[in-house]
């Protein structure tokens, strides 16, 4: 075979020869030959439940929780991710006739948490300690006002007993979470169980008691034994069954009081600045540009911590040789009651990019002090977001507060996610203090703001 191919190939390069010595010579240039594509694998995209894990514990558990709240997640509020949490974001995302990716943007997280927040308000959620035994956990008081106790625990309960949450406790010799389930499988009489768990260290049981619904969550340690049932008639399910989840995640029987602190930083942290000048000065989170061997501006390189505030924590950056910046104009705008916010949200957030977005949040004032809190809070990589009022003037910079481990817990018994408001006059001083005369003109925050990137060890 190769022996034939070559004498072909002899054979076409003779008769080429020959017309090369015959036909005339040609004027015409060469085309040359377009080299070959070699086709590029596409890069693989980030899966929903990637994003997920990339998020703080505390995020997922908030997450998990405002979809509880808005009865889209059935599960254990715990921070771990799993299918059944990425279908809730899907199954939420379509309720807002949204592309269901598994993945929330900001404006998304923003919405359902402002949802949830409503959804809280509604049923007057609280959370609250019973004096007696110091169990901690949530109550919707507006569903149920009355409340009576003893020394074998606590009942609340609505007007009509349509809805009725109970806490038991007494002591036993050597209790075990299987043996005290099958007990409360029986008592009392006519109780059809249909779920069921049990755990070294606590269980659940629901089905029906009667015509009514129930759920009941118990635990114990050494002696004593902590059970905690809640009970609804059927035709308060689609109200209820929201808060059961969200109750059997607050529900903490033995707690340990306050311990720890803040949580450890991480080697690579994301926030958002605000350039104030046309020479460099950029103002930014002073808790995310803490500790930091290295900190570069998305687009820009690396930037000098000039000067921060411990108190109200702020920090001044400073870039060299930058050009085309538009420093926001910090005017002081009017607080009111809502607030947009502008900043860059972490990159494992939004699938590893950059885009800026904007966020709205309700401004409350903390007694005594004039600071103001917002909710809900934004997202991880806003801190240090631009702030401006409904007409578009700065009202000042938002800052994520660490949370710490004796932080207050919101319903799903998570850390509390902290936002606050730096306000305007407070910013501007302390930029004259640091010989800093904003000189922005510009009311467009998208093209103020720029991601900040703190490296630690």
């Amino acid at each position: 075979m190769r022996s034939m191919l070559t004498a072909t190939l002899m054979l076409v390069a003779a008769s080429a020869s020959v017309q090369a010595q015959t036909a005339k010579p040609s004027t015409a240039p060469t085309k040359p030959k377009r080299a070959a594509t070699v086709p590029v694998a596409p890069k693989p995209l980030q899966k929903p439940a990637d994003t997920a894990n990339a998020m703080a514990q505390a995020e997922r558990l908030a997450l998990q929780s405002d979809l509880a709240w808005v009865g889209e997640y059935n599960g254990a509020i715990t921070g771990d991710v799993s299918e059944r949490m990425v279908a809730a974001i899907k199954e939420y995302q379509k309720s807002q006739a949204s592309r269901p990716t598994g993945v929330l943007n900001p404006q998304q997280r923003s919405a359902l948490a402002e949802i949830a927040r409503r959804r809280q308000d509604d049923v007057g959620w609280k959370i609250v300690t019973d004096p007696p035994s110091g169990v901690r956990l949530g109550i919707p008081t507006k569903l149920v006002p009355q409340q009576t106790s003893d020394a074998s625990g606590a009942k609340w309960s609505s007007p009509s007993g349509t809805i009725q949450i109970l806490l038991t406790r007494h002591k036993e010799a050597a209790p075990t979470t299987a043996k005290l389930a099958e007990r409360e499988k029986k008592e009392p009489p006519g109780r059809t169980v249909d779920y069921t768990v049990v755990k070294p260290d606590f269980f659940v049981l629901s089905g029906l008691q009667g015509l009514k619904k129930f759920y009941l969550r118990g635990t114990f340690r050494g002696e004593e034994v902590s059970i905690l049932t809640i009970l609804y008639d059927q035709a308060t399910e689609n109200t209820v069954e929201p808060v059961v989840i969200a109750m059997s995640s607050a529900f903490n029987p033995f707690p340990t009081g306050a311990q720890g602190g803040p949580p450890p930083r991480r080697n690579v942290e994301y926030g958002t600045g605000v350039v104030v000048s046309e020479d460099g000065a950029i103002l930014a989170d002073r808790e995310v540009t803490d500790g930091c061997l290295a900190i570069t501006i998305g687009g820009f390189g690396h930037a000098d911590r000039l000067a921060d505030d411990k108190e109200r924590g702020l920090s001044l950056l400073h870039i060299y040789g930058a050009r085309g910046l538009k420093p926001l104009d910090l005017a002081p705008g009017v607080v009111r009651s809502t607030i947009n916010l502008t900043g860059i949200a972490d990159p494992q957030n939004q699938g590893g990019g950059s885009a800026i977005s904007a966020v709205k949040a309700s401004v409350s004032e903390i007694s005594g002090g004039g600071d103001r809190t917002l909710s809900p809070p934004p997202m991880i990589g806003f801190s240090g977001a631009a702030a401006l009022d409904d007409s578009g003037k700065f009202a000042g910079l938002a800052l994520l507060k660490p949370v710490s481990v004796a932080a207050s817990r919101p319903s799903s018994g998570a850390p509390a996610a902290q936002a606050v408001l730096v306000p305007s006059d407070a910013v501007r001083e302390f930029l004259r203090t640091n010989g800093i005369e904003a000189d922005g003109a510009s009311t467009d925050a998208r093209a103020a703001v720029v991601r900040v990137i703190c490296v630690r060890k």
